[in-house]
C-alpha cells in the first residue's frame, strides 16, 4: 500500500508529462471574461463554512492534496461511486474527508451566475487556497483552467496516495513520480500544522513499532506518553490534533514539533533522515521566515499535476456526478 508499483509509477509519470503540456493552458485570469466573480463566490462559500466550523480548513486543504495525487488535479476525488465502479471517495484514506458540501455550495452559486463554465477541479484548488488564507495562513495566485475528469477509481487512490507510514524513500518516489521536488515534500508536509488524525494512523509508533510491543525510538518519549493517554491500543475512532494547541491556525509550529521528534507520523519523522529536508525543518523551526512563501509555491506546483485542459474532460454540472 505504501509503495508504488512500477506500473503505477509509469502511469503517473505519463499523466505528469501530459499534465506539463496541458498545464500551459492554465492562467490566473482564465475566467476574467467568462466568470469574473469566481474567486469571490468560492471564497464566500469557504468563509461561510469556516466561520461556523474553524476545523473545516484542514479537510478542504487535504481534499485538494488527495485529488491531485490521483489522476492529477481533475476533481475526481469529488465523484460519487456508481453501481459499476467504486470511486476514490471510497478508499480508506478518503473516508475521513469532509467539506464536500462546501465545494457543492460554491458550484451551485457559480452555476447560477456562470452556468457550465467553472470546473469542480478549479473550485477545489481555490477552496484549498482560501481555507488556508482564512486561518491566518499564506495566500497565492491560483492558476485556473482545469477541466473535470470523468473517471474515479478506488484502487488508484489506495495505491497512489502518500500514507502516514511512508519512509523518505517512498515519499521521494511518490512525489517525484508526479514531478514534485524534495523541497516540495518538506514544504507540503507543513500542511500538517492544521487538522487532526485518527489514532490508528500513528498508534503503531506508540505500542508495536517493530512487532515486539515497542515504541518508535525516533519519537520523543514524553510525546509518546502524552499520546498514549489519548489513544489506547486498537483505537479506531479517537482523533488527536496534529499540532497540539493550534490545530486550527496555519503557522510554522509543525517544524518545531518535527525538530523535537514530536511529528505525529512516520512520514513526519522521516523528514529528519534526509539532509535537505532536515535542514529545511531546522531552519523553519528557528524562525519560519520562508515557509509561507514556500507553501504557496509548492501548492502551485502541486496544482499543475496531470491537469486536463482544452477539450479534455468536461465541466461538470454537479461535482459528485459526471455529465
Amino acid at each position: 500500500m505504501a509503495t508504488l508499483t512500477i506500473l503505477s509509477i509509469f502511469i503517473i509519470y505519463i499523466a505528469f508529462v501530459l499534465g506539463l503540456v496541458n498545464s500551459q493552458g492554465l492562467d490566473v485570469e482564465y475566467y476574467k471574461k467568462t466568470c469574473p466573480n469566481v474567486e469571490v463566490i468560492v471564497k464566500k462559500a469557504v468563509a461561510d463554512s469556516i466561520s461556523s466550523d474553524a476545523t473545516m480548513a484542514a479537510p478542504l486543504l487535504r481534499m485538494h492534496f488527495h485529488d491531485c495525487f490521483v489522476r492529477g488535479c481533475d476533481g475526481s476525488v469529488l465523484l460519487n461511486s456508481t453501481k459499476s465502479n467504486q470511486a476514490e471517495k471510497d478508499a480508506i484514506a478518503n473516508l475521513s474527508l469532509r467539506g464536500f458540501q462546501v465545494i457543492d455550495a460554491a458550484k451551485s452559486a457559480l452555476e447560477k451566475q456562470c452556468p457550465g463554465t467553472v470546473s469542480c477541479a478549479d473550485i477545489l484548488a481555490l477552496a484549498a487556497r482560501d481555507a488556508v488564507s482564512l486561518i491566518n495562513g499564506p495566500t497565492w495566485k491560483v492558476q485556473l483552467g482545469r477541466r473535470d475528469g470523468r473517471v474515479s477509481i478506488l484502487s488508484e487512490a489506495t495505491t497512489n496516495l502518500p500514507t502516514p507510514f511512508d519512509n523518505f524513500t517512498t515519499l521521494k518516489t511518490t512525489f517525484g513520480a508526479l514531478g514534485l521536488s524534495v523541497k516540495d515534500i518538506v514544504v507540503l508536509s507543513g500542511g500538517h500544522t492544521i487538522g487532526v488524525s485518527h489514532c490508528f494512523s500513528f498508534s503503531s509508533r506508540l505500542y508495536n513499532f517493530t512487532g515486539k510491543g515497542d515504541m518508535d525510538p525516533n519519537m520523543d518519549k514524553n510525546y509518546v506518553v502524552q499520546l498514549k493517554t489519548k489513544c489506547k491500543p486498537n483505537d479506531v475512532t479517537t482523533t488527536v490534533s496534529m499540532d497540539p494547541g493550534s490545530f486550527t491556525k496555519f503557522e510554522t509550529d509543525y517544524y518545531t514539533l518535527v525538530s523535537k521528534r514530536r511529528g505525529m507520523f512516520v512520514s513526519d519523522a522521516t523528514l529528519l533522515t534526509d539532509k535537505q529536508t532536515r535542514a529545511y525543518v531546522l531552519a523553519q523551526s528557528f524562525n519560519g521566515s520562508t515557509f509561507f512563501q514556500d507553501f504557496g509555491v509548492s501548492m502551485v506546483n502541486m496544482g499543475k499535476i496531470g491537469v486536463l485542459t482544452g477539450k479534455s474532460g468536461e465541466i461538470r454540472k454537479q461535482c459528485a456526478f459526471t455529465n
